[in-house]
């Protein structure tokens, strides 16, 4: 057995670590509650705690903790030991059923958008089995789901694991019109492609705006940026590489199954790619990983930075969502060999065409974000409308079905590169479409909106409700249904239901002015930043399809609305007010003291030759106390706005300001003081600039 082998999923409490352990009984009983939801008895919790236990022991853990998701979209955990102290003056260690599946954190302290008073501070925290429990840092960390006293979910997985449910049963409704009898779960899977930058730690400690942010709030372009185009599957840095390697053996520790590695477009971006997993565990090793890249990334003297856009000028950071729905190990958004004679296979597709078209402005305010604001339609990720991309065959396919006509499959194209040595080989049937926000991509659907640094649970969430209401919709009207009966029945809702959503469908160049247009003509929405985006979220819609299938309760919907505009606006907040301090204490000065020297060095050549030529400094002179300023005029412009801004009581009214009226002076202000950055010469500006921060050694 290789090392890699012996590594993998060692630091996990994993279906392998439970069938050795625990009795064959108490095994079968969990498995039962894992694959099947079955209630899981508190007898059985008492022997697979003190398994689980004894096993974190031995691998050095000393503590334990509920490992949760607030809506802050960030993991939390409190760590207690497993010490119980005894009347002698020793200790033993214990851990309880009861401490397994329950925890009591304190609900006041975490966002609840209004679902709990400041003085309501009993939640709890409730163990998910089907997330494996693990070891990090000599702590076991049990996956859980966190609710209020009174049952409302303050977290992000609760929602997705009641989506899961819902998924579960419409899908398995609609295998069973098909005379499917296995009895499988239906269950969505996801592969999250993680983008991220690394930075130099010296570099980072000297711009606090990154710090405060994440983001630089100012920075002029670099010299070089990606044009060249030769950072995209480049040889990967020594220092990046051996980081790569520490967290590919931390990840794999973890059962996370790091599979793939590169560069990303932008300097010093990267990627990282897994296996697929079942959604409510790729999740929980999305964010692992998140984790983990932090925290390794100072190892090697570096920093590492997740938000959507880090640096102006160059791309941004993407979490593409790699999405499909499965039964007992089979793909059933996977075409097959004849995907015109696939009719289960186009009842999936058709559901999830329709889903995406129906609730379209779900999924956009799913990846809505400050961040992801500045990422979308910057022609380096999709556009703000949600299209899908099918490719060639599937939308042959389509067409085929929409407008009732013959369909014929295209030949499959053997590759003959011209070159005797290198292998032939099939060529795909349709090309991939890297401007489409929600592409079809061979037996799944890879959804590109969300940014870096999100949680992934909302976008599914919204993904597994919506088919469930698809899914529901087909099951509901075939039922009873047998035979040629129930496929002519099928194949007619099909192309129905395909006929009243075909405006979803675009496989053109969705960065293009053209498609805007064109979207506007097929009645798209084209939300463009997150406080135009959220306010559907509240839509009697959305509501009505959450209670619908038990995801989230209107106050549950209302209270998240609530928590997305107040962490819009605290992150503006926090913008504006690190903008502010950076142009009044380190920018101004440093350009005025500039200025200084430079009069004072014009002041002394006309000392000593009268008749020099020093115009070309009296030019540069002058653009620096003119752009000194027009930095002032924006400044006082932007300080009149943010002050008035926190005026505005309705969160709401307030994101809007912010959107429509302060980024665009922002926007500005970045503008003049960048136009300095060029003039004043190095040693005097005060930070560390894109040249230095994008091509460390």
């Amino acid at each position: 057995m290789s090392k890699v082998t012996d590594l993998y999923g060692s630091m996990v409490f994993n279906e392998h670590v439970m069938r050795e352990r625990l009795p064959k009984t108490t095994y079968k009983q969990l498995m039962k509650t894992i694959k099947e939801g079955a209630p899981l008895n508190e007898d059985v919790a008492n022997v697979v705690a003190h398994a689980m236990k004894e096993w974190a022991i031995e691998k050095g853990a000393t503590h334990y903790t509920h490992w949760f998701q607030p809506l802050t979209g960030i993991t939390s955990e409190k760590h207690d030991s497993f010490i119980d102290p005894t009347d002698d003056g020793c200790a033993i260690m214990t851990f309880s059923g009861k401490e397994l599946i329950q925890g009591e954190p304190d609900a006041s302290s975490f966002p609840s958008g209004g679902l709990r008073a400041t003085f309501e501070a009993r939640g709890y925290t409730a163990w998910d089995p089907t997330s494996y429990a693990f070891i990090k840092d000599e702590v076991l960390c049990i996956p859980t789901a966190f609710c209020s006293y009174t049952g409302e979910a303050l977290d992000k997985k609760t929602p997705l694991l009641r989506s899961m449910k819902a998924i579960e049963t419409q899908g398995r409704r609609v295998l069973d019109l098909f005379g499917d009898d296995s009895s499988d779960r239906v269950t969505t899977t996801l592969g999250a492609e993680q983008e991220y930058f690394l930075i130099s730690e010296k570099d980072y400690e000297k711009r606090l705006d990154i710090m405060l942010t994440g983001r630089t709030l100012f920075g002029y372009p670099p010299v070089k940026g990606q044009e060249l185009e030769e950072h995209y599957f480049g040889a990967i840095r020594p220092t990046v590489n051996e980081f790569m390697k520490e967290l590919d053996d931390e990840l794999w520790a973890l059962g996370i199954s790091a599979k793939t590695k590169h560069n990303e477009v932008a300097p010093a971006q990267h990627e990282l790619a897994p296996i697929f997993a079942e959604t409510n565990r790729a999740v929980d090793e999305n964010l692992l990983t998140m984790e983990k890249m932090k925290l390794l990334a100072s190892h090697y003297g570096l920093v590492c930075l997740q938000h959507e856009k880090p640096f102006e000028s160059i791309n941004g950071s993407g979490k593409h969502n790699n999405w499909s729905i499965s039964a007992g190990g089979r793909n059933l958004l996977d075409p097959g060999e004849n995907p015109m004679e696939n009719l289960r296979f186009l009842v999936f597709l058709t559901g999830v065409i329709e889903a995406v078209d129906e609730y379209q402005e779900l999924l956009r305010m799913s990846a809505a974000s400050a961040g992801n604001d500045h990422r979308l339609g910057a022609n380096e990720a999709p556009p703000a409308i949600v299209s899908m991309f099918l490719g060639d065959e599937l939308g042959a396919i389509v067409e085929a079905l929409i407008d009732d006509h013959d369909y014929t499959s295209a030949e499959r194209v053997s590759m003959d590169l011209g070159v005797d040595v290198l292998p032939n080989f099939i060529k795909d049937n349709t090309d991939r479409n890297r401007t489409s926000p929600f592409a079809f991509t061979g037996n799944k659907f890879e959804f590109r909106m969300p940014g870096s640094a999100q949680n992934l649970s909302d976008v599914n969430m919204v993904l597994n409700t919506a088919m469930a209401k698809s899914l529901k919709e087909f099951a509901d009207q075939m039922e009873g249904k047998t035979g040629e009966e129930f496929e002519a029945a099928a194949i007619d809702y099909i192309k129905r239901t395909l006929r009243d959503h075909e405006r979803i469908i675009f496989n053109g160049d969705g960065y293009s002015e053209e498609w805007e247009k064109e979207a506007e003509r097929r009645g798209l929405a084209n939300h463009r930043t997150t406080a135009d985006a959220l306010p559907c979220l509240v839509d009697q819609k959305s509501i009505d399809l959450f209670a619908e299938f038990g995801v989230l309760t209107e106050d549950e919907v209302r209270s998240r609305y609530e928590v997305k505009l107040e962490k819009y606006n605290k992150i503006m907040n926090i913008e504006i007010r690190a903008m502010k301090r950076l142009v009044r204490r380190d920018y101004l000065p440093a350009i005025n003291r500039y200025a200084a020297k430079l009069a004072n060095g014009i002041t002394s050549i006309k000392n000593v030759l009268p008749e020099g030529d020093t115009s070309f400094m009296k030019d540069k002179l002058e653009k620096l106390v003119a752009g000194a300023a027009e930095i002032n005029r924006q400044l006082e412009k932007l300080h009149e706005l943010h002050y008035a801004s926190l005026e505005v009581a309705d969160q709401q009214k307030r994101a809007d300001m912010n959107a429509r009226e302060i980024i665009p002076v922002m926007d500005a202000l970045r503008a003049a003081v960048d136009a300095m950055e060029i003039i004043v010469e190095r040693e005097a500006w005060p930070v560390p600039t894109y040249n230095e921060i994008l091509f460390y050694a």
